[in-house]
């Protein structure tokens, strides 16, 4: 899809999308490691997944500059939105931080950046993995 196109989406649309991309790379990557019990792969994908592990992740790479111009200008505009609904699990802010880091992720998919958007996602993981381990 052309950038002028996607400029006109909705942010809640892009982040729509990007809550389902990840969760299926997320899902993916767990499959691939340790093939087997459902139930532990759907409890390791939540941490990545959730408002808070989504939160951490994009936090981390719009302060540290993983993210490009443009990629923090579709994230801060995907954050900003003026939400509809309360979310029912997570913290407000962690929320709407998670839901700009899901529009960045639909966004590039639909311009057709695969490659960034693994490579997003794979630095997500990291940084959750790595945030994980501190608190043990």
């Amino acid at each position: 899809m052309k950038k002028e196109q996607l400029a006109k989406i909705n942010p809640t649309t892009l982040a729509y999308l990007g809550d389902a991309v990840f969760e299926v790379i997320v899902r993916e990557k767990i499959i691939s490691e340790k093939p087997g019990d459902v139930d532990r792969a759907h409890h390791t994908a939540v941490r990545y997944v959730s408002a808070a592990g989504q939160s951490k992740a994009a936090k981390a790479m719009a302060s540290s500059g993983f993210l490009t111009a443009e990629e923090l200008e579709i994230y801060k505009r995907g954050r900003n939105r003026r939400a509809m609904s309360r979310p029912q699990h997570a913290d407000p802010k962690e929320y709407k931080i998670a839901t700009g880091f899901e529009a960045l992720l639909g966004w590039l998919y639909l311009s057709d950046e695969r490659e960034r958007l693994r490579e997003i996602a794979a630095e997500a993981v990291r940084i959750v993995d790595a945030s994980e381990r501190k608190k043990n």
